[in-house]
């Protein structure tokens, strides 16, 4: 039977598709090393790879197999700048901090490109990323954000589409406007974990699935992390479990909540399919984002995030397909493959959440949505923080992240009513 995530509901297309997926043992006994990475996502295989590579004793423990949390679950689109528009950071924090921050995300853009490139690793690159308004009232935004995107922060690669243009380049009459990127992209993000395992592993890094942490402690200069099978004492500690946290570490956990978010999958479509005919990426103006691409072999992946509290992959088929027909009323009957969710860590101004939580212990997480090229990213600035850099990173420690109101007993029920006002904003 093929293997199924105990957190994380439905087989993705991506573990069907991504080759051999190469297992790494449980810990069973005590380590010591100089840092121990709790959570083998992006963010921990990408700090793991780079610091193994200089040198540094790294352990990294995943509670499940590498790839079952959002690193290997999510729509595979990079996007471009931070999560926020560059004119939302420059008003909040001026012209040279808000050019800093978008200067970042482009390095964390090239950084995922050529760490791919240089460890052979075969992302399925694709390039383009459409960014459409689902109202007419948004269309004015986004003509001004490309003019925005070249003028003030040196990014010729945003043009706007007119309705024209957009459906042309959609298949679909659904939106009424937007921009079109060339300087960024979409990718296989199984692959990339897959391959940044490897990397880190063959750089000397110490890695273990099936390895849950119970608890974390810093203390007298030293870190100590539980599992069930061992304890990890370490100088220095990282936390990325980011939306699968739980109540492991309390400040993260105020910071960043995991929503739900769920894909599907069609069969290939067949070249003369009218849906997506140039290969980008989509995302919509909607707040319920929704999030479509083509694969490499034609299929339609569709994302749509909702508060949907299903854990069965028949319903999110079911989801998707109202959500896809309502874009493209030709899929109507169009065979969907496969249906998977996962989690989604957000904060509440939509930022990354960076900060030394205890001493030694840093925790990064809360992407909200934009994690696929930061969280890479993230890690190899953690690696520099490491070796005692800390200038980088520091811009993302700095961002402005308050806690979700309600504390751990009502933060959820809060959101699950904000994130229903939403949607049902996005349809009026």
């Amino acid at each position: 039977m093929p293997y199924q995530s105990p957190i994380s509901p439905g087989r993705s297309w991506y573990e069907d598709t991504a080759g051999p997926r190469p297992e790494y043992p449980a810990l069973d006994g005590d380590k010591t090393c100089d840092v121990v990475i709790v959570g083998g996502g992006f963010t921990g295989l990408s700090a793991a790879a780079h610091l193994a590579k200089a040198g540094t004793n790294v352990v990294l423990i995943e509670a499940c197999r590498f790839g079952d949390g959002a690193s290997g679950r999510n729509g595979g689109q990079l996007g471009t700048g931070q999560r926020a528009w560059v004119e939302d950071l420059e008003d909040e924090y001026g012209l040279s901090r808000a050019k800093a921050l978008f200067d970042l995300a482009e390095e964390a853009k090239a950084h995922l490109l050529e760490f791919a490139a240089a460890n052979q690793i075969d992302i399925d690159y694709m390039p383009g990323q459409l960014s459409v308004a689902h109202k007419p009232r948004y269309v004015d935004d986004y003509k001004a954000h490309a003019e925005i995107m070249a003028s003030r922060f040196s990014y010729p690669h945003i043009s706007f589409m007119d309705a024209k243009e957009t459906a042309e380049r959609l298949g679909s009459t659904a939106y009424f406007g937007g921009t079109r990127d060339t300087g960024t992209g979409h990718i296989h993000p199984m692959k990339l974990v897959i391959g940044t395992a490897q990397v880190a592993a063959q750089a000397g890094a110490q890695l273990f699935e099936e390895t849950p942490s119970t608890a974390i402690i810093s203390s007298g200069g030293k870190v100590k992390v539980s599992t069930p099978r061992g304890t990890l004492t370490a100088q220095k500690c990282l936390i990325a479990v980011n939306a699968y946290g739980g109540t492991l570490e309390p400040v993260s956990a105020a910071h960043i909540m995991p929503i739900g978010s769920f894909i599907g999958a069609t069969v290939p479509l067949g070249a003369n399919s009218t849906v997506l005919p140039g290969g980008e990426a989509v995302d919509d103006s909607r707040f319920v984002v929704r999030y479509f691409r083509r694969s490499k072999d034609g299929r339609l992946l569709f994302g749509g995030r909702e508060v949907y509290g299903v854990n069965d992959p028949k319903d999110i088929h079911i989801h998707i397909r109202r959500q896809i027909t309502e874009l493209y009323p030709a899929l109507r009957d169009v065979e969907i493959t496969h249906g998977w969710g996962g989690y989604v860590g957000v904060t509440v101004p939509r930022k990354p959440f960076v900060r030394e939580v205890m001493p030694n212990v840093i925790s990064a997480g809360g992407y909200s949505g934009h994690g696929v090229m930061l969280s890479n990213f993230f890690g190899k600035l953690y690696a520099e923080t490491v070796a005692g850099n800390r200038d980088r990173l520091k811009l993302i420690e700095d961002l402005k992240i308050p806690p979700f109101p309600g504390g751990r007993r009502f933060r959820a029920p809060l959101l699950f009513l904000a994130l229903n006002w939403f949607a049902l904003r996005d349809r009026i």
